[in-house]
Protein backbone atom coordinates (compact mmCIF):
# COMPACT_ATOMS: atom_id res chain seq x y z
CA UNK A 1 0.00 0.00 0.00
CA UNK A 2 1.55 3.36 -1.20
CA UNK A 3 2.04 5.78 1.98
CA UNK A 4 -0.07 8.69 2.36
CA UNK A 5 1.91 12.18 1.78
CA UNK A 6 2.99 13.64 4.23
CA UNK A 7 0.20 16.11 6.57
CA UNK A 8 2.49 19.77 5.83
CA UNK A 9 2.14 18.98 1.88
CA UNK A 10 -2.12 18.07 1.86
CA UNK A 11 -4.03 20.44 0.60
CA UNK A 12 -7.54 19.97 -1.56
CA UNK A 13 -6.48 22.87 -4.04
CA UNK A 14 -3.68 23.39 -6.44
CA UNK A 15 -0.23 22.24 -6.27
CA UNK A 16 1.50 24.38 -8.54
CA UNK A 17 3.34 25.92 -5.35
CA UNK A 18 4.11 22.38 -3.33
CA UNK A 19 7.89 23.29 -4.11
CA UNK A 20 7.81 26.51 -2.27
CA UNK A 21 5.92 24.72 0.49
CA UNK A 22 8.31 22.15 0.74
CA UNK A 23 11.67 24.64 0.54
CA UNK A 24 9.66 26.80 3.75
CA UNK A 25 8.85 23.50 5.56
CA UNK A 26 5.00 25.52 6.00
CA UNK A 27 1.92 23.51 4.85
CA UNK A 28 0.27 23.78 0.90
CA UNK A 29 -2.73 24.88 2.23
CA UNK A 30 -1.16 27.24 4.10
CA UNK A 31 0.98 28.63 0.82
CA UNK A 32 -1.75 28.73 -0.63
CA UNK A 33 -3.84 30.69 1.22
CA UNK A 34 -1.28 33.46 1.57
CA UNK A 35 -0.58 33.38 -2.08
CA UNK A 36 -4.17 34.24 -2.99
CA UNK A 37 -4.41 37.15 -0.08
CA UNK A 38 -0.87 38.39 -1.12
CA UNK A 39 -2.46 38.49 -4.91
CA UNK A 40 -6.07 39.79 -4.06
CA UNK A 41 -3.96 42.79 -2.38
CA UNK A 42 -2.47 43.49 -5.79
CA UNK A 43 -5.42 42.69 -7.25
CA UNK A 44 -7.46 45.54 -4.86
CA UNK A 45 -4.76 47.97 -5.57
CA UNK A 46 -4.98 47.93 -9.56
CA UNK A 47 -9.14 47.80 -8.77
CA UNK A 48 -9.01 50.56 -7.25
CA UNK A 49 -6.53 52.84 -9.50
CA UNK A 50 -7.81 51.37 -12.93
CA UNK A 51 -11.49 49.78 -12.13
CA UNK A 52 -12.54 53.20 -9.97
CA UNK A 53 -16.25 53.76 -10.47
CA UNK A 54 -14.80 56.87 -12.69
CA UNK A 55 -13.20 54.54 -15.07
CA UNK A 56 -15.28 51.07 -15.02
CA UNK A 57 -19.69 50.88 -14.91
CA UNK A 58 -20.76 48.81 -11.97
CA UNK A 59 -21.59 45.67 -13.99
CA UNK A 60 -17.38 45.52 -15.04
CA UNK A 61 -16.48 45.97 -11.71
CA UNK A 62 -18.86 43.29 -10.25
CA UNK A 63 -17.62 41.04 -12.94
CA UNK A 64 -14.31 41.25 -12.28
CA UNK A 65 -14.61 41.04 -8.21
CA UNK A 66 -16.83 37.84 -9.09
CA UNK A 67 -14.79 35.95 -11.89
CA UNK A 68 -11.20 36.43 -9.54
CA UNK A 69 -13.18 35.37 -6.71
CA UNK A 70 -14.54 32.10 -8.32
CA UNK A 71 -10.61 31.73 -9.59
CA UNK A 72 -8.97 32.24 -5.82
CA UNK A 73 -11.47 29.50 -4.68
CA UNK A 74 -10.70 26.78 -6.81
CA UNK A 75 -7.31 27.55 -6.64
CA UNK A 76 -7.22 27.29 -3.11
CA UNK A 77 -9.74 24.45 -2.36
CA UNK A 78 -9.75 22.72 -5.75
CA UNK A 79 -13.33 20.46 -6.69
CA UNK A 80 -14.34 21.17 -2.98
CA UNK A 81 -15.08 24.85 -3.81
CA UNK A 82 -18.27 23.61 -5.84
CA UNK A 83 -19.91 23.38 -2.01
CA UNK A 84 -19.66 27.06 -2.15
CA UNK A 85 -20.85 27.50 -5.57
CA UNK A 86 -23.90 25.30 -5.03
CA UNK A 87 -24.83 26.99 -2.10
CA UNK A 88 -24.99 30.26 -3.47
CA UNK A 89 -26.85 29.07 -6.39
CA UNK A 90 -29.55 27.36 -4.12
CA UNK A 91 -29.78 30.36 -1.92
CA UNK A 92 -29.86 32.87 -5.15
CA UNK A 93 -33.30 30.21 -6.19
CA UNK A 94 -34.81 30.42 -2.89
CA UNK A 95 -33.92 34.64 -2.82
CA UNK A 96 -36.05 35.19 -6.29
CA UNK A 97 -38.93 32.12 -5.77
CA UNK A 98 -39.59 32.50 -1.86
CA UNK A 99 -42.01 34.51 -0.38
CA UNK A 100 -40.82 37.45 1.20
CA UNK A 101 -42.58 36.50 4.54
CA UNK A 102 -40.52 33.16 4.82
CA UNK A 103 -37.36 34.51 2.43
CA UNK A 104 -35.15 34.49 5.96
CA UNK A 105 -36.37 31.42 6.99
CA UNK A 106 -35.69 29.31 4.03
CA UNK A 107 -32.66 31.11 3.34
CA UNK A 108 -31.38 31.02 6.91
CA UNK A 109 -32.34 26.83 6.96
CA UNK A 110 -30.60 26.02 3.72
CA UNK A 111 -27.58 27.95 4.31
CA UNK A 112 -26.71 26.81 7.77
CA UNK A 113 -28.33 23.07 7.15
CA UNK A 114 -26.11 22.99 4.11
CA UNK A 115 -22.94 24.17 5.85
CA UNK A 116 -23.49 21.92 8.95
CA UNK A 117 -23.76 18.90 6.39
CA UNK A 118 -20.08 19.84 4.94
CA UNK A 119 -19.01 20.22 8.28
CA UNK A 120 -20.16 16.45 9.16
CA UNK A 121 -18.43 15.53 5.86
CA UNK A 122 -14.63 17.08 7.27
CA UNK A 123 -15.19 15.45 10.59
CA UNK A 124 -15.54 11.56 8.29
CA UNK A 125 -13.05 12.20 5.73
CA UNK A 126 -10.15 14.65 8.00
CA UNK A 127 -11.34 13.44 11.12
CA UNK A 128 -9.59 15.45 13.78
CA UNK A 129 -6.33 16.26 11.60
CA UNK A 130 -8.29 18.82 9.39
CA UNK A 131 -6.24 21.24 7.14
CA UNK A 132 -5.80 24.46 8.83
CA UNK A 133 -7.33 26.49 5.84
CA UNK A 134 -10.08 24.21 4.01
CA UNK A 135 -13.04 24.87 2.08
CA UNK A 136 -15.50 25.37 5.02
CA UNK A 137 -14.09 29.01 5.83
CA UNK A 138 -15.24 30.66 2.79
CA UNK A 139 -18.64 28.45 3.01
CA UNK A 140 -18.99 29.61 6.57
CA UNK A 141 -18.36 33.58 5.53
CA UNK A 142 -20.56 32.70 2.81
CA UNK A 143 -23.45 31.41 4.61
CA UNK A 144 -23.22 34.76 6.78
CA UNK A 145 -23.13 36.96 3.88
CA UNK A 146 -26.69 34.76 2.40
CA UNK A 147 -28.22 35.06 5.55
CA UNK A 148 -27.54 38.87 6.35
CA UNK A 149 -28.93 39.42 2.76
CA UNK A 150 -32.11 37.43 3.08
CA UNK A 151 -33.07 38.86 6.61
CA UNK A 152 -32.09 42.59 5.45
CA UNK A 153 -34.18 41.95 1.95
CA UNK A 154 -37.28 40.61 4.84
CA UNK A 155 -37.00 43.66 6.60
CA UNK A 156 -37.14 46.14 3.39
CA UNK A 157 -39.38 44.89 1.80
CA UNK A 158 -41.34 42.90 3.93
CA UNK A 159 -42.04 44.94 7.55
CA UNK A 160 -43.27 47.77 8.18
CA UNK A 161 -40.62 50.74 9.27
CA UNK A 162 -42.19 51.09 12.45
CA UNK A 163 -41.39 47.43 13.51
CA UNK A 164 -37.26 48.03 12.74
CA UNK A 165 -34.65 48.60 15.32
CA UNK A 166 -32.63 51.61 13.96
CA UNK A 167 -30.25 49.65 12.59
CA UNK A 168 -32.69 47.04 10.99
CA UNK A 169 -33.79 50.15 9.31
CA UNK A 170 -31.00 51.33 7.92
CA UNK A 171 -29.31 48.00 6.51
CA UNK A 172 -32.95 47.27 5.26
CA UNK A 173 -32.86 46.51 1.70
CA UNK A 174 -35.92 47.70 -1.07
CA UNK A 175 -35.30 45.33 -3.98
CA UNK A 176 -34.32 42.07 -4.63
CA UNK A 177 -30.31 41.82 -6.23
CA UNK A 178 -29.69 40.67 -9.39
CA UNK A 179 -27.86 37.35 -9.84
CA UNK A 180 -24.57 39.70 -11.07
CA UNK A 181 -25.27 41.84 -7.64
CA UNK A 182 -25.46 38.31 -6.04
CA UNK A 183 -22.87 36.88 -6.86
CA UNK A 184 -20.51 39.61 -6.70
CA UNK A 185 -21.52 40.51 -3.18
CA UNK A 186 -21.13 36.61 -1.74
CA UNK A 187 -18.25 35.63 -4.40
CA UNK A 188 -15.82 38.82 -4.21
CA UNK A 189 -11.91 38.44 -4.52
CA UNK A 190 -11.92 40.88 -1.68
CA UNK A 191 -13.35 38.90 0.86
CA UNK A 192 -13.77 35.07 -0.82
CA UNK A 193 -10.78 33.56 1.40
CA UNK A 194 -10.56 34.63 4.75
CA UNK A 195 -14.00 37.40 5.07
CA UNK A 196 -15.16 39.58 6.49
CA UNK A 197 -19.40 39.48 5.86
CA UNK A 198 -20.36 42.39 4.99
CA UNK A 199 -23.56 44.50 4.51
CA UNK A 200 -25.30 44.31 1.31
CA UNK A 201 -25.91 48.31 0.91
CA UNK A 202 -22.40 48.95 1.89
CA UNK A 203 -20.79 46.78 -0.72
CA UNK A 204 -23.40 47.64 -3.39
CA UNK A 205 -22.56 51.64 -2.33
CA UNK A 206 -18.54 50.51 -2.94
CA UNK A 207 -19.60 48.80 -6.33
CA UNK A 208 -21.05 52.06 -7.59
CA UNK A 209 -18.81 54.96 -5.93
CA UNK A 210 -20.94 55.92 -3.24
CA UNK A 211 -19.40 54.02 -0.40
CA UNK A 212 -16.88 57.15 0.80
CA UNK A 213 -19.29 59.66 -0.48
CA UNK A 214 -21.78 58.79 1.74
CA UNK A 215 -19.60 58.79 4.82
CA UNK A 216 -18.02 61.75 4.16
CA UNK A 217 -21.61 63.64 3.94
CA UNK A 218 -22.13 62.63 7.40
CA UNK A 219 -19.56 65.95 8.59
CA UNK A 220 -19.91 69.59 8.08
CA UNK A 221 -16.74 70.04 6.16
CA UNK A 222 -16.69 73.60 5.56
CA UNK A 223 -16.59 73.97 9.53
CA UNK A 224 -12.95 72.38 9.02
CA UNK A 225 -11.65 74.80 6.35
CA UNK A 226 -12.58 72.94 3.53
CA UNK A 227 -14.44 73.98 0.36
CA UNK A 228 -14.87 70.93 -0.84
CA UNK A 229 -15.38 67.22 0.12
CA UNK A 230 -11.80 65.88 1.05
CA UNK A 231 -10.32 62.27 -1.08
CA UNK A 232 -8.84 59.81 1.47
CA UNK A 233 -6.64 57.34 0.20
CA UNK A 234 -6.53 54.24 2.17
CA UNK A 235 -3.16 53.49 1.28
CA UNK A 236 -1.21 54.87 4.77
CA UNK A 237 -4.08 52.56 6.49
CA UNK A 238 -3.33 49.46 4.31
CA UNK A 239 0.77 50.03 4.89
CA UNK A 240 -0.13 50.30 8.66
CA UNK A 241 -2.01 46.86 8.34
CA UNK A 242 0.69 44.92 6.45
CA UNK A 243 2.75 45.86 9.34
CA UNK A 244 1.10 44.30 11.81
CA UNK A 245 0.67 41.08 9.21
CA UNK A 246 4.53 40.88 9.34
CA UNK A 247 5.09 41.20 13.07
CA UNK A 248 1.26 38.44 13.42
CA UNK A 249 3.63 36.26 10.93
CA UNK A 250 6.42 36.23 12.82
CA UNK A 251 5.20 35.21 15.66
CA UNK A 252 3.01 32.76 14.51
CA UNK A 253 6.46 31.35 13.05
CA UNK A 254 8.29 31.10 16.18
CA UNK A 255 5.74 31.48 19.31
CA UNK A 256 3.07 29.27 18.14
CA UNK A 257 5.47 26.91 17.33
CA UNK A 258 7.47 27.19 20.74
CA UNK A 259 4.21 26.51 22.99
CA UNK A 260 1.91 23.70 21.71
CA UNK A 261 -1.60 23.87 22.78
CA UNK A 262 -1.99 20.04 23.35
CA UNK A 263 1.33 20.25 26.38
CA UNK A 264 -1.80 21.68 28.75
CA UNK A 265 -3.08 17.68 28.84
CA UNK A 266 0.29 16.06 28.89
CA UNK A 267 0.39 13.60 31.96
CA UNK A 268 3.75 14.39 32.45
CA UNK A 269 3.16 18.16 32.65
CA UNK A 270 -0.66 17.64 34.68
CA UNK A 271 1.14 15.22 37.43
CA UNK A 272 4.50 17.48 37.82
CA UNK A 273 3.80 21.35 37.77
CA UNK A 274 1.41 23.06 40.47
CA UNK A 275 -1.79 24.44 39.40
CA UNK A 276 -0.87 28.17 39.39
CA UNK A 277 1.76 26.67 37.04
CA UNK A 278 -0.58 24.98 35.04
CA UNK A 279 -2.69 28.25 34.74
CA UNK A 280 -0.09 30.43 33.82
CA UNK A 281 0.86 27.98 30.64
CA UNK A 282 -2.51 28.10 29.92
CA UNK A 283 -2.44 32.09 29.48
CA UNK A 284 1.09 31.94 27.44
CA UNK A 285 -0.35 28.87 25.31
CA UNK A 286 -3.76 30.98 24.30
CA UNK A 287 -1.83 34.29 23.84
CA UNK A 288 1.04 32.20 21.28
CA UNK A 289 -2.40 31.14 19.42
CA UNK A 290 -3.58 34.10 18.51
CA UNK A 291 -1.09 35.57 15.66
CA UNK A 292 -2.30 33.30 13.80
CA UNK A 293 -5.85 35.05 13.23
CA UNK A 294 -4.21 38.70 13.80
CA UNK A 295 -2.60 37.63 10.56
CA UNK A 296 -5.30 36.34 8.74
CA UNK A 297 -7.79 39.20 9.45
CA UNK A 298 -6.00 41.65 9.46
CA UNK A 299 -4.44 40.98 5.67
CA UNK A 300 -8.28 40.35 4.94
CA UNK A 301 -9.05 43.86 5.70
CA UNK A 302 -6.07 45.67 4.17
CA UNK A 303 -6.76 43.52 1.06
CA UNK A 304 -10.51 45.30 1.47
CA UNK A 305 -8.99 48.55 2.14
CA UNK A 306 -6.20 48.46 -0.88
CA UNK A 307 -9.31 48.01 -3.18
CA UNK A 308 -11.47 51.34 -1.59
CA UNK A 309 -13.88 49.38 0.55
CA UNK A 310 -13.96 49.69 3.91
CA UNK A 311 -13.88 53.70 4.97
CA UNK A 312 -15.92 54.25 7.91
CA UNK A 313 -16.15 58.63 8.23
CA UNK A 314 -13.86 60.64 10.62
CA UNK A 315 -12.88 59.99 14.49
CA UNK A 316 -13.19 62.62 17.04
CA UNK A 317 -10.12 63.70 15.73
CA UNK A 318 -10.45 63.94 12.86
CA UNK A 319 -8.85 61.38 11.45
CA UNK A 320 -10.07 59.20 8.45
CA UNK A 321 -11.14 55.63 9.67
CA UNK A 322 -10.57 52.79 7.51
CA UNK A 323 -12.45 50.00 10.43
CA UNK A 324 -16.00 49.24 8.54
CA UNK A 325 -14.92 45.75 8.17
CA UNK A 326 -12.35 45.43 10.41
CA UNK A 327 -12.57 41.99 12.47
CA UNK A 328 -10.55 42.79 15.43
CA UNK A 329 -9.10 45.50 17.58
CA UNK A 330 -5.85 44.10 18.98
CA UNK A 331 -5.73 46.68 22.11
CA UNK A 332 -9.42 45.95 23.26
CA UNK A 333 -8.51 42.68 23.32
CA UNK A 334 -5.78 42.04 25.01
CA UNK A 335 -6.81 44.84 27.63
CA UNK A 336 -9.91 44.03 28.09
CA UNK A 337 -11.54 44.21 31.30
CA UNK A 338 -14.84 41.86 30.71
CA UNK A 339 -15.78 38.95 28.60
CA UNK A 340 -18.27 41.26 27.18
CA UNK A 341 -15.63 43.58 25.95
CA UNK A 342 -13.02 41.08 24.30
CA UNK A 343 -15.76 39.09 22.31
CA UNK A 344 -17.00 42.39 21.17
CA UNK A 345 -13.45 42.94 19.58
CA UNK A 346 -12.81 39.40 18.67
CA UNK A 347 -14.20 38.53 15.18
CA UNK A 348 -15.95 41.39 15.27
CA UNK A 349 -18.28 40.91 11.44
CA UNK A 350 -18.98 37.59 13.29
CA UNK A 351 -20.51 38.87 16.12
CA UNK A 352 -22.20 41.85 14.18
CA UNK A 353 -23.60 38.71 12.06
CA UNK A 354 -25.23 37.17 15.23
CA UNK A 355 -26.23 39.76 16.51
CA UNK A 356 -28.16 40.89 13.39
CA UNK A 357 -29.73 37.63 12.80
CA UNK A 358 -29.93 35.69 16.69
CA UNK A 359 -29.72 37.89 19.10
CA UNK A 360 -31.95 40.85 18.09
CA UNK A 361 -34.60 38.60 16.49
CA UNK A 362 -34.47 35.85 19.38
CA UNK A 363 -37.81 35.52 20.78
CA UNK A 364 -36.27 34.33 24.16
CA UNK A 365 -32.96 33.46 25.93
CA UNK A 366 -30.65 35.29 23.43
CA UNK A 367 -27.74 35.10 25.03
CA UNK A 368 -28.07 31.33 24.79
CA UNK A 369 -29.68 31.08 21.25
CA UNK A 370 -26.94 33.44 20.53
CA UNK A 371 -24.20 31.14 21.55
CA UNK A 372 -25.62 28.07 20.30
CA UNK A 373 -25.82 29.44 17.05
CA UNK A 374 -21.97 30.63 17.06
CA UNK A 375 -20.86 26.92 17.81
CA UNK A 376 -23.32 25.82 15.10
CA UNK A 377 -21.97 27.92 12.95
CA UNK A 378 -18.12 27.06 13.64
CA UNK A 379 -18.77 23.00 13.22
CA UNK A 380 -20.09 19.81 15.05
CA UNK A 381 -16.67 19.34 16.87
CA UNK A 382 -17.67 18.66 20.49
CA UNK A 383 -14.68 20.87 21.94
CA UNK A 384 -17.07 24.02 19.97
CA UNK A 385 -19.85 23.20 22.07
CA UNK A 386 -17.93 23.01 25.28
CA UNK A 387 -16.27 26.49 24.50
CA UNK A 388 -19.82 27.91 23.69
CA UNK A 389 -21.53 26.73 26.59
CA UNK A 390 -18.94 27.96 29.03
CA UNK A 391 -19.04 30.99 27.27
CA UNK A 392 -22.76 31.34 27.88
CA UNK A 393 -22.08 30.62 31.76
CA UNK A 394 -19.11 32.86 32.10
CA UNK A 395 -21.20 35.78 29.87
CA UNK A 396 -23.93 35.70 32.58
CA UNK A 397 -21.46 35.18 35.56
CA UNK A 398 -19.75 38.33 34.26
CA UNK A 399 -22.62 40.58 33.72
CA UNK A 400 -24.30 39.70 37.10
CA UNK A 401 -21.02 40.51 38.98
CA UNK A 402 -20.36 43.93 36.96
CA UNK A 403 -24.22 44.89 37.57
CA UNK A 404 -24.11 44.18 41.08
CA UNK A 405 -20.59 45.09 42.42
CA UNK A 406 -19.08 47.66 39.59
CA UNK A 407 -20.84 50.89 41.05
CA UNK A 408 -18.99 50.23 44.23
CA UNK A 409 -15.86 51.18 42.41
CA UNK A 410 -16.42 53.90 40.87
CA UNK A 411 -16.14 56.65 43.52
CA UNK A 412 -12.62 56.92 43.44
CA UNK A 413 -9.98 56.46 40.65
CA UNK A 414 -7.79 54.25 42.72
CA UNK A 415 -10.53 52.36 43.73
CA UNK A 416 -11.73 52.40 39.76
CA UNK A 417 -7.77 51.34 39.22
CA UNK A 418 -7.97 48.56 41.57
CA UNK A 419 -10.98 47.50 39.89
CA UNK A 420 -10.26 47.78 35.98
CA UNK A 421 -6.55 45.49 37.24
CA UNK A 422 -8.74 42.74 39.20
CA UNK A 423 -11.19 42.13 36.03
CA UNK A 424 -8.77 42.31 33.11
CA UNK A 425 -6.73 39.40 35.16
CA UNK A 426 -10.00 37.60 35.89
CA UNK A 427 -11.39 38.29 31.92
CA UNK A 428 -8.18 37.27 30.49
CA UNK A 429 -7.74 33.56 32.30
CA UNK A 430 -11.48 33.22 31.71
CA UNK A 431 -11.18 33.69 28.16
CA UNK A 432 -8.20 31.20 28.45
CA UNK A 433 -10.40 28.69 30.51
CA UNK A 434 -13.34 28.87 27.97
CA UNK A 435 -11.32 28.82 24.44
CA UNK A 436 -9.47 25.67 25.39
CA UNK A 437 -11.77 23.36 24.11
CA UNK A 438 -11.69 25.29 21.08
CA UNK A 439 -8.35 24.20 20.14
CA UNK A 440 -8.82 20.44 21.66
CA UNK A 441 -11.69 19.93 19.57
CA UNK A 442 -12.31 15.94 20.68
CA UNK A 443 -14.36 15.15 24.49
CA UNK A 444 -11.80 13.44 26.16
CA UNK A 445 -9.12 15.53 26.21
CA UNK A 446 -11.31 18.40 26.75
CA UNK A 447 -12.40 17.25 29.93
CA UNK A 448 -8.64 15.93 30.68
CA UNK A 449 -7.78 19.39 30.73
CA UNK A 450 -11.00 21.12 32.60
CA UNK A 451 -10.03 18.05 35.43
CA UNK A 452 -6.82 19.50 35.63
CA UNK A 453 -7.71 22.82 36.16
CA UNK A 454 -10.63 21.30 38.96
CA UNK A 455 -13.54 23.11 37.01
CA UNK A 456 -13.23 25.80 39.14
CA UNK A 457 -14.22 28.55 36.41
CA UNK A 458 -17.49 26.55 36.17
CA UNK A 459 -17.71 26.38 39.91
CA UNK A 460 -17.25 29.69 40.22
CA UNK A 461 -19.37 30.88 37.71
CA UNK A 462 -22.13 28.81 39.30
CA UNK A 463 -21.87 30.39 42.45
CA UNK A 464 -21.80 33.48 41.34
CA UNK A 465 -25.07 33.57 39.73
CA UNK A 466 -26.50 31.49 42.67
CA UNK A 467 -25.78 34.25 45.13
CA UNK A 468 -25.65 37.53 43.60
CA UNK A 469 -29.32 38.55 41.92
CA UNK A 470 -29.92 38.95 38.52
CA UNK A 471 -30.67 42.85 36.82
CA UNK A 472 -32.80 42.29 33.93
CA UNK A 473 -32.04 43.76 31.13
CA UNK A 474 -34.30 44.89 27.92
CA UNK A 475 -34.15 42.61 24.97
CA UNK A 476 -34.51 44.59 21.71
CA UNK A 477 -37.63 42.55 20.82
CA UNK A 478 -38.89 43.67 23.81
CA UNK A 479 -37.95 47.40 23.77
CA UNK A 480 -39.67 47.35 19.75
CA UNK A 481 -42.81 46.14 21.76
CA UNK A 482 -42.80 48.94 24.58
CA UNK A 483 -42.23 51.62 21.51
CA UNK A 484 -45.66 50.25 19.62
CA UNK A 485 -47.59 50.21 22.99
CA UNK A 486 -46.40 53.38 23.96
CA UNK A 487 -46.85 54.81 20.44
CA UNK A 488 -50.48 53.43 20.20
CA UNK A 489 -51.36 54.93 23.21
CA UNK A 490 -50.06 58.35 22.30
CA UNK A 491 -51.76 58.14 18.98
CA UNK A 492 -55.34 57.38 21.40
CA UNK A 493 -54.62 60.08 23.09
CA UNK A 494 -53.92 62.90 20.01
CA UNK A 495 -57.65 61.63 18.74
Amino acid sequence: MAEAPSLPYRTTGSTLLHPLSRLLGIPLDQVNFVACQLFALLAAFWFRIYLSPSHASSVVRHAFATLFGIYFAVFCFGWYSLHIFVLVMMSYGIMNLASISNIHRYSFAVAIGYLTLCHISRLCIFHYGILTTDFSGPLMIVTQKITTLAFQVHDGIGRQAEDLTAEQSRLAVKTRPSLLEYLSYLLNFMSIIAGPCSNYKDYIAFIEGRHVHMKLLEVNWKQKGYDRLPDPSPTGTVAYKLCITLVSLLLFLTLTKSFPVTYIIDNQFINKTSFMSRLGYLYVVTQASKPKYYFAWTLADAVNNAAGYGFNGVDERGNFRWDLLSNLNIWNIETATSFKVYLENWNIQTAAWLKRVCYDRAPFHPTALTFILSALWHGIYPGYYFTFLTGILITLAARAIRNNCRHYFLSSEPLKVIYDIITWFVTQLAVCYTVAPFVLLAVEPTIKFYKSMYFHMHILGLLVLLVLPARRQDHPIKRLQNRFTENSVKNKKEK
